[in-house]
């Protein structure tokens, strides 16, 4: 489905200028200009929104979803709609986002703010208030997930956002090959109960299967924000430890943070893991998800509930075989210890820039792109977990395949600290974890890490346990 044209030589040059500069390019004077423009000769407002395009362009189900939103709203003859992504590897689209948001010359209506980024950018003064518009909406009360809320309240108890999507984290696994591997009976669910266990199948994969890679867990800069949270937290609060300490100092040293990145030198070291040409790229997360566990080379895949959104009619990567061929297992801890699974939960909202242009109505094309008629399909196409709770006791959704055991692992979910220094110390995250698995020791990563964190954000705000 295409984007509504719009008429006019000096419009369509306009919108090219917007979508360029969206996508990274280095003047968008020209797309400020072009609104007023375009208002004055059509007497219509303009929303232009930004989100992160993963690389399918209009076939993702995140443009689908925009379009399929505007193309059914009551509004859309008297608001245009600039649909602007960001082409941009995950560790990128934050920093993009963010020089844009801070020029109102380049400042976009309407953005997805993944909520370990809100606070950040709350704290930056990017993001408008939506107190105003919140108490006004009455689904705001009666049907999103109080946990969600949370998510997208800023610690001065205001609104920045309206969460359209979360998610958990598991253990993706090949039935059929584990069961050739001896670590299943044909036909039984995978349930590790600590990290040996997960070792131990990959030990056995490898060698009764020499041709499937064991193991696959996002393990570079490239891949941003997915190895921080999808890899390194899962095992770090697996191991009961946490990255804030009691009294909110970072902590850079500590048996937890040796523990974890043990586990991923056990990965690389032992030949478990994926060449490091496949992992250490932006591309990463969608070669596993999309070609390995698809075509039977990938036995375990520590990952989210989303890539499920591969794999239907209209994925990138149709696999209608997944629901029989593939389990999801809980994270056990490290050695079993209560809790005794772990999963890190976060999601994505929909906020209103302060610099943007056009908020009342970019409130409304929100609401309308959060009602259930436009929204169950959208938050199914796309693997997530629904943020309202109406949504997600609708038939159509719950019938899904995982999306049950998805839903269930929230009962065990963690979340990433609501710090504003987060974003900063996850780069360090990123690049302590890429060096374990390019061959630096464990304590010389978390030597460097110490480091690299206490001059980001001072030497009093770190620790040691």
């Amino acid at each position: 489905m295409k984007m509504k044209k719009v008429m006019g030589l000096s419009l369509a040059v306009v919108m090219a200028a917007g979508l360029a500069a969206c996508g990274g390019g280095s003047d968008k004077e020209a797309s400020t200009g072009g609104n007023e423009k375009k208002e004055a000769d059509s007497g219509k407002k303009t929303i232009t929104f930004c989100f992160r395009d993963d690389g399918q362009g209009e076939d993702g189900a995140l443009w689908k979803w925009i379009q399929n939103g505007y193309d059914t709203w009551d509004k859309k003859d008297t608001v245009e709609l600039n649909i602007a992504p960001i082409v941009a590897q995950e560790g990128d689209y934050f920093t993009k986002v963010a020089l844009q948001l801070a020029d109102k010359k380049t400042c976009p209506d309407l953005v997805c703010e993944d909520t370990f980024q809100l606070p950040n950018d709350v704290s930056a003064g990017y993001l408008t208030k939506l107190d105003d518009y919140v108490k006004d909406y009455e689904d705001w009360n009666t049907s999103y997930y109080e946990s969600m809320k949370k998510g997208v309240t800023g610690a001065d108890g205001s609104v920045y956002g309206i969460p359209y999507c979360t998610d958990t984290r598991g253990l993706w696994y090949n039935r059929d090959i584990l069961a050739q591997a001896g670590v299943i009976s044909e036909g039984q669910d995978w349930e590790p109960k600590n990290w040996n266990d997960i070792l131990d199948a990959c030990k056995a994969v490898k060698e009764k299967c020499p041709d499937v890679v064991p193991f696959w867990c996002n393990s570079g800069v490239a891949t941003g924000e997915a190895t921080s949270m999808q890899t390194y937290e899962m095992l770090l609060y697996g191991t009961g430890e946490r990255l804030l300490s009691d009294d909110d100092k970072w902590i850079v040293k500590s048996q937890g943070i040796l523990d974890s990145l043990n586990f991923l030198q056990d990965i690389y070291t032992n030949g478990y893991g994926p060449d490091l040409s496949l992992v250490l790229n932006g591309q990463a997360s969608n070669t596993s998800a999309r070609e390995y566990l698809p075509e039977g080379k990938l036995a375990i895949s520590l990952d989210g509930s989303w890539i499920t959104g591969n794999w239907t009619d209209t994925g990138a990567a149709p696999w209608p075989e997944a629901k029989d061929v593939l389990g999801f297992a809980s994270m056990p801890t490290s050695e079993g210890q209560d809790p005794k699974t772990i999963t890190l939960a976060g999601g994505w909202a929909l906020s209103i820039p302060e610099n943007a242009d056009a908020k009342d109505e970019t409130f409304e094309f929100i609401k309308h792109l959060m009602d259930p008629e436009v929204y169950t399909d959208a938050v199914i196409a796309q693997g997530n977990i629904a943020t309202r709770q109406d949504v997600a006791g609708d038939e159509t959704y719950s019938a899904q395949p995982f999306k049950q055991i998805a839903t269930e692992f929230l009962e065990s979910a963690d979340f990433r600290p609501q710090n504003d220094k987060y974003s900063t110390v996850t780069t360090s995250i990123q690049t302590m974890v890429e060096s374990v698995v390019s061959g630096t020791s464990p304590e010389d990563a978390m030597t460097q890490y110490a480091t690299d964190v206490a001059r980001a954000v001072g030497d009093d705000n770190v620790t040691e346990k």
